[in-house]
């Protein structure tokens, strides 16, 4: 058995990257110049300057005094994730390594790697956009306008000459794509991102990327377990929409580390070892903070998670039930799932949209698990807790 390792590990790893640019969202963020700073480096403090402006000139004293502030500013990637693939020697021979490997860990990249790295950049930035109270609140019926305001905010920030983008989540893209006002200003435009040229559609040059609601969340747990995995943080926020300059994040990311063993070589099964390391984070420079704006969903505040029931059979009654409220003027609407006790492979259950939900009284002996979804005017939702019915 023979297989060029350093070759493969070279080819994998430049094609994973390039398949991580054409799939993500926010990859052209890694176009910016700050990534070279990180060689070899966890942490670099890279100098932000500021300027006094110009006073008059006196013919008599001459010029004014102006002092020169430099601070410099730590920044500190975060996020080492990793994992290890195997490959069964018996499920393929060693003309079809390659091929196989190539596709498995294109996948994992375009199924997993991508989703996470670009859930993390995009509640990064709304986070920082919170921070700083860079944010409008808009009007759900009328998108169009919210993100004019936006491209404002921003455009008074960096100005008219900077190439903008928006995120839009999914769901008020297609809001958006019924706008009338919307539909004759779209154009088709060029948006370069890595080696690669897409065409995009644009608003006044502002380029459009629709973005699944699963990545458009202010928080995130990132799952540090063997599970592994990313899921919303229980004070999550949905981003509607937001608003930055092309240059105005830098995605440093290193994906060189990819280590590939033969079945010979791997100590603990008889197969094909691949291990995908990605180091990465996103940073945005002092000096250009204010130049990223953000419309979030209202916040859903539950005060009273649904709590865990026994009950005996035959003579089931009661319900489960939440409490929740949002800020005034929207609307919360529920639906109830039937799951297992980890929250996964939900069902709906029929009828039950309310804040309560009747207990099925044609429940057998056994342990029932339930959660609600809340919903903030028909966009935006979190999740409850999973409440337990045992039935004795």
């Amino acid at each position: 058995m023979s297989i060029n390792s350093l070759e493969s590990i070279t080819a994998y790893s430049g094609e994973l990257d390039k398949l991580f640019t054409q799939k993500s969202v926010t990859g052209f963020f890694a176009d910016n110049a700050m990534g070279a700073k990180f060689v070899g480096a966890k942490t670099v403090k890279i100098p932000d300057i500021d300027f006094q402006g110009l006073a008059d000139y006196d013919r008599d004293t001459g010029f004014s005094k102006g002092a020169i502030t430099v601070a410099n500013t730590a920044y500190t990637m975060q996020m080492d994730r990793a994992r290890s693939l195997q490959i069964d020697r018996e499920d393929l021979d060693e003309a079809g390594i390659a091929q196989l490997a190539g596709s498995i860990l294109g996948e994992y990249v375009r199924t997993k790697v991508v989703p996470e790295c670009d859930a993390y950049v995009i509640s990064k930035l709304a986070g920082l956009a919170m921070t700083r109270s860079n944010t409008v609140t808009g009007n759900i019926e009328k998108p169009f306008e919210t993100l004019c305001s936006l491209i404002e905010k921003v455009q008074e920030q960096v100005g008219y000459d900077e190439e903008l983008v928006a995120f839009i989540d999914s769901c008020m893209y297609a809001k958006l794509q019924n706008s009338t006002e919307l539909s004759r200003m779209l154009t088709v435009s060029d948006f370069k991102q890595g080696d690669i040229n897409l065409s995009v559609k644009s608003l006044n040059g502002v380029a459009l990327i629709p973005v699944v609601s699963q990545r458009m969340q202010t928080a995130y747990t990132f799952v540090t377990d063997n599970v592994g995995g990313f899921t919303p943080a229980a004070n999550a926020r949905e981003v509607y929409m937001m608003v930055c300059p092309k240059n105005g994040a830098h995605l440093v990311k290193k994906t060189e580390k990819m280590r590939i063993f033969t079945p010979e070589q791997n100590l603990d099964a008889d197969a094909y070892k691949f291990d995908y390391r990605i180091y990465y984070d996103v940073f945005v420079k002092k000096s250009g903070l204010d130049g990223i704006w953000a419309w979030v969903s209202p916040a859903i505040t539950v005060s009273t998670q649904p709590a865990n029931k026994s009950v005996t059979a035959g003579s089931i009654s009661g319900n489960l039930s939440v409490s929740a409220s949002t800020v005034s003027g929207s609307t919360l609407t529920y639906q109830w799932y039937r799951c297992d006790a980890d929250g996964k492979n939900a069902v709906k259950v029929n009828g039950a949209t309310a804040a309560s939900m009747a207990l099925d009284t044609s429940l057998e002996k056994g342990s029932y698990y339930y959660f609600v979804k809340i919903t903030v005017d028909g966009l935006a939702s979190l999740c409850s807790g999973v409440a337990c019915v045992t039935v004795g």
